[in-house]
């Protein structure tokens, strides 16, 4: 599915490039796995190749994809159900762990309405930095712009 070069978006790491297909003994079988530089953190992440799909290993967006994103970003009349803000935190987190760049940017857009109306948890802040950044790298490679471009773009959406 990758080849080496490759970019690609692992959930909840945000893009990385893949590295190299290495071959590893696991017990008693010879598996092989792609191995990613994730590109914010440096983090290298191996994945078997084999089981790529079932974590979410999956393509960059495409330009129309982004499109699509930037529709959810701006549509900010939605409705923020009251909640005790750990429990609305699990559900973001469980967003953002699936790897869709479409409910990142829910989760992003939410998080901005809500700063509107209330002051958010150091939790809450830190998950809508973490929303941002992974769109603003992914987005940056869909649209081949600069990360500071759609950087600007979010912040101008939410101004």
């Amino acid at each position: 599915m990758f080849d080496v070069g490759d970019m690609a978006v692992y959930p909840s790491h945000g893009v990385g490039r893949i590295e190299a297909i290495e071959d590893r003994k696991v017990g008693e079988k010879v598996l092989s796995f792609y191995v990613m530089r994730i590109l914010g953190s440096s983090m290298v992440i191996m994945i078997p190749t084999t089981n790529s799909d079932n974590v979410g290993l999956r393509t960059i967006i495409s330009p129309s994809e982004a499109e699509e994103v930037y529709k959810i970003l701006k549509d900010q009349e939605v409705q923020i159900e009251p909640q005790p803000w750990n429990q609305r935190y699990r559900e973001y987190m469980e967003r953002i762990k699936t790897g869709s760049v479409n409910e990142i940017a829910t989760v992003l857009r939410d998080l901005y309405v809500l700063k509107e109306s209330k002051t958010l948890s150091f939790g809450e802040r830190k998950m809508m930095d973490t929303a941002k950044q992974l769109l603003t790298k992914e987005l940056a490679l869909a649209d081949d712009m600069e990360e500071i471009e759609v950087e600007q773009t979010i912040d101008d959406i939410f101004s």
